[in-house]
């Protein structure tokens, strides 16, 4: 989640209009079936046998996600199921490896460890891949967005940039990027710094802002999309703009002493991309912008 540099780009007014009008009647409905016969993928033996044996005993890969960040993870409908564009993909990389995907709900701030020290296999939480996190862990990159600004529906505090926010209370998700952004932010707001509070998941940085506790959240574009579209929260919630800050890239997060599974996962998100599983995804989920034109590793560096 979010990206760590002073780029900032404006989004073509165009996108918005389109995830707007793309999104599903209701937060996770699919798009209808498509007449056309959908791309498959198959079992691929030399990507299975770059698996970790002890991955391939146990047939499950076990993936953290922090699931408050629809639509790329969240709960479904019955509060137990994790369901979106990254369960998908998972269970998509699953059937290329020949293994079971199995995805479990984390506290967002403590993936990294978890995958480093072995009790997660990957992590899948649209977390951006950073110099600094790529330190602790290596990123198989599969998707691109940037960050934006959620206010109140009305925006009462006439908020429309980042020097808006100069003085007023802001809520974030711990340990993402956008910590990181909103410290960046504060050099211009001189003696008026952001208050920034960071709460543990989204949906709780989220109830700050529904509550009048907080006049804005950062979210990266496609969940502030659907949060802004969905009917059940877009009487609550809009878009400060359509300026988004700082893109780059979500990567799977893979342990660097597992090479074999990193080119194991990096093979098989390429399989999806070329067999055009990856872009019938992205294209459910209505998130197609966010799409790569390569599967990489560390944002190639």
């Amino acid at each position: 989640m979010r990206y760590p540099s002073t780029l900032r780009r404006r989004v073509v007014a165009g996108l918005i209009l389109a995830l707007t009008a793309t999104m599903p009647a209701a937060c996770g409905d699919p798009a209808s079936p498509a007449t056309s016969p959908a791309p498959v993928v198959r079992f691929n033996q030399r990507l299975n046998d770059l698996l970790p044996q002890a991955v391939r005993d146990r047939g499950v890969l076990r993936v953290g996600t922090e699931a408050s960040y629809a639509p790329m993870s969240s709960f479904g409908p019955d509060g137990h199921t994790i369901v979106g564009v990254e369960p998908d993909l998972g269970a998509q990389i699953g059937r290329v490896l020949g293994v079971r995907v199995q995805f479990r709900n984390f506290d967002f701030s403590g993936l990294l460890t978890d995958v480093a020290g072995g009790s997660l296999d990957l992590a899948i939480s649209a977390m951006t891949d950073t110099p600094e996190r790529a330190r602790t862990a290596d990123f198989i990159n599969y998707f691109h967005a940037g960050s934006s600004i959620v206010v109140q529906r009305g925006n009462p505090s006439g908020v429309t940039e980042l020097d808006d926010l100069c003085g007023k209370v802001v809520a974030v998700q711990s340990g993402t990027t956008q910590v990181g952004l909103l410290a960046r932010s504060q050099k211009n707001c001189g003696r008026r710094p952001i208050v920034v509070k960071a709460f543990p998941t989204n949906s709780d940085a989220l109830l700050q802002l529904r509550t009048g506790r907080a006049v804005a959240v950062l979210n990266d574009l496609p969940p502030a999309v659907f949060l802004v579209n969905d009917p059940r929260t877009r009487s609550q919630y809009q878009l400060a703009s359509t300026v988004q800050y700082e893109p780059g890239s979500y990567g799977v997060v893979v342990a660097k002493s597992q090479p074999g599974l990193r080119e194991a996962v990096q093979g098989a998100l390429e399989e999806l991309r070329r067999s055009g599983v990856y872009a019938q995804i992205l294209s459910t989920w209505h998130v197609q912008d966010g799409a790569v034109q390569q599967i990489t590793i560390n944002s190639s560096r």
